[in-house]
């Protein structure tokens, strides 16, 4: 039983969210989305660059794992 976050968790803690929201919001990112955020898109590929995965399918695979 693991007690705390997650690696990724902990890692995602050091981006700063609020400017983040900020430049979204600037350039209107999330006008007309489908399925994902920009904030959840980034989650997404910060995750399958540290987990070392190489195509979509792959990252699509592992997340609905």
């Amino acid at each position: 039983m693991t007690i705390g976050k997650a690696f990724f968790a902990q890692l995602m803690d050091f981006v700063p969210w609020n400017a983040f929201g900020r430049i979204v919001g600037r350039y209107a990112g999330d006008n007309r989305i489908r399925t994902l955020s920009c904030g959840e898109q980034y989650r997404v590929m910060a995750f399958a660059q540290l987990t070392y995965r190489e195509s979509l399918r792959v990252i699509e695979t592992c997340l609905s794992a």
